[in-house]
């Protein structure tokens, strides 16, 4: 099995869509990409969290993790991928291996545990998730899984990245293999047209999937599947009939996008749902793609059409922020393709983005930003949490829009902070979500309450005698 994992992440490094990959040398490309884990660095951030979390919105299959259960945790709200149905994909699955397991292997208990899964919710399929114990005592869970399968009837993925892999984003990228070997092209639609694309790289985070359908359904575009946001497993199995396809976020699954257009020819371009002039880029991609591929010809002129309306209706509503919101500076701390589509975002709403971090962001993303904010771009490659305290101090930033983590830093400098990343619950795609998302930043800064944290305490004032007061009036003084 190791062998097998190590030849998998040699494949998925060696990754054809990727310039910076092919400038390499042969031997440069065998080392792969990733940065070797620090002994408590993976905590969050491991192969296996990537894997889980990319394909965990798939919503009607049971995900099963072989290991302990401290590697499951909780999953229910642990991210806000939303479902327009079922909800199994809410419910923790483990198979909560025990010392005994350990000595003697886990291989009995986890087909007992497909076998009660099964027979218990009855779903479409089970994914099952390698950790670093099960892997490392040896458990083969592909053997598990295609034993499972033949005996119940129904798929059993395996899902082969312990966390020792590597980073999260290589968990991301050995789970969109787990849809290429077992999933991708194992059904048939129930029928196709000319119109359907597939969405990759989306994961429907407070249902931003659902801001940008109705624009797609008013052009008579079908997603005939998105991977993995709201997804169904027949949906992802079948989405080998796909027309076209949009790659949302390359740094997660460029390897679903390139090889479904090696495999069954697929074309795809990589596009951004934040923003106004993003969105319309998107729809006009796509619109093209499914015109050269037998698409009616009418398609770009009615999506031409629909921009107008649609950018024309957002901007009457920006109109009423922008006075408040104009030269206000943003401290963006991302990554990906937020680290460039959020800040074209903010730019179009009259703001100023006074730095934006690019820890995870590829090559093409900063490129991208360069073109966005000029050669001048002040990107950030790992900030500190008191770098970021200094900037937000000194009043270099007036709020700062990043993840949960960092949210502490921004409080304790007394400056206003939004969630930007999956586990916000707001939804900032399309038209209407970049309305939101300029809403929600002029609430924030609005808010009275900064103003009132900023003032010196009662007690930090000067009385009438020089000394300190507590909040009340000053005694007399003695005669």
């Amino acid at each position: 099995m190791a062998a097998t994992l190590k030849q998998k992440i040699a494949d998925v490094f060696d990754e054809s869509g990727c310039d910076k990959n092919l400038a390499k040398s042969a031997h440069e490309r065998k080392k792969g990409c990733a940065k070797q884990l620090q002994p408590g660095a993976a905590a969050g951030g491991c192969a296996f969290d990537g894997a889980k979390i990319a394909l965990q919105p798939i919503a009607d299959v049971a995900h099963l993790v072989h290991g302990p259960i401290a590697c499951e945790g909780s999953s229910w709200d642990n991210r806000s991928s939303a479902s327009s149905g079922p909800q199994l994909y809410r419910t923790s699955f483990t198979t909560d291996i025990n010392e005994l397991d350990v000595i003697y292997g886990g291989e009995k208990r986890l087909y007992r545990s497909i076998r009660e899964v099964i027979e218990k919710y009855d779903p479409p399929a089970v994914f099952v998730y390698q950790t670093c114990v099960t892997a490392l005592i040896g458990d083969d869970i592909e053997a598990v899984c295609k034993a499972a399968g033949a005996k119940f009837g129904k798929p059993v993925i395996p899902v082969n990245a312990p966390g020792f892999a590597g980073a999260k984003n290589l968990g991301n990228k050995l789970g969109a293999e787990a849809l290429l070997d077992y999933v991708i092209g194992t059904e048939e639609p129930a029928f196709t047209t000319a119109y359907d694309v597939n969405i990759i790289g989306e994961y429907n985070v407070s249902g931003e999937l659902w801001q940008v359908k109705p624009l797609l359904d008013a052009l008579g575009i079908r997603i005939l599947s998105c991977i993995s946001g709201d997804a169904r497993y027949k949906e992802v199995a079948s989405s080998h009939r796909a027309k076209a396809a949009m790659m949302v976020c390359s740094k997660s699954m460029i390897n679903v996008a390139r090889k479904m257009e090696d495999r069954y020819g697929i074309p795809f371009f990589e596009g951004s749902f934040y923003g106004i002039s993003d969105m319309s880029d998107a729809l006009r991609n796509l619109s093209r793609l499914l015109v050269d591929r037998g698409a009616g010809a009418d398609l770009i002129e009615r999506t031409e059409a629909l921009i107008g309306a649609e950018e024309a209706r957002a901007w009457s509503r920006i109109k009423a922020y922008t006075p408040r919101l104009a030269g206000k500076r943003v401290l963006l701390i991302t990554g990906g393709v937020k680290s460039w589509s959020v800040v074209s975002a903010l730019q179009e709403a009259g703001m100023e983005v006074a730095g934006t971090s690019v820890k995870k962001s590829t090559k093409e993303d900063k490129e991208r930003i360069k073109e966005i904010m000029g050669d001048d771009a002040h990107m950030i490659d790992d900030m500190v949490p008191r770098e970021m305290y200094a900037m937000l101090r000194d009043a270099k930033a007036d709020i700062m829009l990043s993840g949960g983590r960092s949210q502490f830093v921004a409080l304790k400098a007394r400056m206003p902070w939004l969630d930007i990343n999956q586990e916000r619950h707001y939804a900032y795609a399309g038209y209407e979500g970049m309305v939101d998302l300029v809403r929600e930043i002029d609430r924030t800064l609005s808010n009275p309450v900064w103003a009132q944290v900023r003032r010196p305490a009662p007690w930090d004032v000067a009385g009438p005698l020089g000394a300190k007061t507590l909040g009340f009036p000053a005694a007399a003084s003695a005669s």
